[in-house]
């Protein structure tokens, strides 16, 4: 069973970055094998994928973040990365990581990281 931990949200101005990460473990886990991608769910929203990033490196992002987030993944580490630039209000949310596939499959949600983007 693949375990995922979010970190690095927090408070952050309009405008600003944040860099966020996720840590995976799994016994049997082959990271770079997955296809992975950030998620995130505002007050009141659904939750929704904004990046994910395939076996080739490939990635994929939201309308709406777009041209500001970017992500990445180191293989040795069995680290996710997302890194938000020019951050606007409309971004606060709980992000979380896991596989792309299907969110209504998906059972080990991590326990999210907070961002909050607010003046």
């Amino acid at each position: 069973q693949v375990q995922v931990e979010e970190s690095g949200g927090g408070l952050v101005q309009p405008g600003g970055s944040l860099r966020l990460s996720c840590l995976a473990s799994g016994r049997f886990l082959k990271f770079n094998a997955k296809p992975w991608a950030w998620y995130r769910q505002a007050p009141g929203k659904e939750r929704e994928k904004v990046a994910s990033i395939n076996y080739h490196d490939s990635t994929n992002y939201s309308e709406s973040v777009k041209g500001r987030f970017t992500i990445s993944r180191d293989e040795f580490k069995k680290v996710l990365y997302l890194q938000m630039d020019n951050l606007t209000p409309e971004d606060t949310a709980v992000y979380y990581c896991n596989e792309n596939k299907d969110m209504r499959t998906i059972r080990n949600w991590g326990p999210g990281t907070h961002v909050t983007v607010s003046s």
